[in-house]
């Protein structure tokens, strides 16, 4: 409810900054247009992505559609960067034939969004923790926010000097404030649709940690990765003493405690191993059933 309201009152805001801006022949208010149209197609794929990582797994996708939400904010950033050049470009040609802005229009709106980019952000503040979508949405917020926050110095700064110039100065930095808001999520969406080690995890520690468990000797083939954001998955071989085969449940549920307690790593595929496999009728590696997890083979 929280995305859908935001989305509305974002795209409706658009509309009045964009006549704004043309009004007061402001490049920056047409500028932090763009950046607040972005920020709906934010909450947009924000929502499309939650939609979809609410959908059951199925015989073909087996983990479900986590990565929907990951896509979503990917492509969200590279479109932040596509409209940040474009700003830019447009920049140079304003600054080498400025126009003359109408500063009181640029305050009085620039107002307006600062206030409804700090009301969005309150609402979203919760679910960014553990939703990259989210914290995408949150960070176009607080892009725009601070734009704002220049376009009401630029304007106070035109009126007392009358560089008119100010307008475009302002355009260029309401674009570098862009580029810095997609970078993070291109980074994090990158490295989940990679597989690469979720965001906050050290494999060094997560292997200590496992080495740490009663019955546990080595672990070898350890791999950790993204469903999406917050949700992360787990696959090792783990080498136990001489016992009974009976005796891997036990290791396999102290394994998914700590994996669970001390990492929220939810999914985990953990494939035992005896030091001597003479009672073992199909050799070493054994799988046990396990609350939470998957045991492989």
């Amino acid at each position: 409810m929280v995305l859908k309201w935001s989305l509305v009152i974002t795209l409706l805001f658009v509309v009045v900054q964009v006549a704004a801006g043309f009004q007061a022949h402001s490049l920056a208010l047409l500028s932090d247009a763009g950046h607040n149209f972005t920020d709906a197609l934010a909450l947009l794929l924000a929502w499309f992505g939650y939609f979809f990582a609410t959908k059951p797994a199925n015989e073909v996708k087996t983990y479900g559609y986590h990565r929907a939400g990951v896509l979503a904010a990917f492509v969200n950033a590279l479109t932040l960067l596509g409209l940040a050049g474009l700003i830019i470009y447009e920049s140079w040609h304003r600054f080498r034939n400025p126009q003359t802005v109408r500063e009181g229009i640029m305050i009085a709106v620039a107002g307006v969004g600062l206030a409804v980019n700090l009301v969005i952000m309150y609402g979203l503040r919760r679910d960014r923790t553990h939703d990259l979508n989210v914290r995408s949405a949150w960070a176009h917020m607080l892009g725009d926010a601070l734009g704002s926050v220049g376009i009401i110095a630029g304007g106070f700064a035109i009126r007392a000097t009358g560089w008119q110039q100010i307008d475009a100065l302002l355009s260029v930095a309401i674009a570098l404030l862009i580029i810095w808001t997609a970078w993070d999520i291109i980074k994090e969406a990158l490295n989940i649709l990679l597989e690469g080690l979720p965001k906050g995890l050290s494999l060094d520690v997560v292997r200590q940690a496992i080495l740490g468990v009663d019955g546990v000797r080595d672990v070898h083939d350890l791999h950790i990765w993204s469903l999406a954001a917050s949700t992360h998955a787990l696959s090792c071989h783990v080498l136990v003493g001489d016992m009974p085969m009976s005796a891997g449940d036990a290791i396999l549920t102290r394994l998914n405690q700590v994996l669970y307690h001390r990492f929220q790593i939810h999914h985990s595929t953990v494939q035992l191993e005896f030091e001597n496999c003479a009672h073992a009728p199909n050799g070493c590696a054994i799988s046990l059933p396990s609350s939470g997890s998957r045991v492989g083979k």
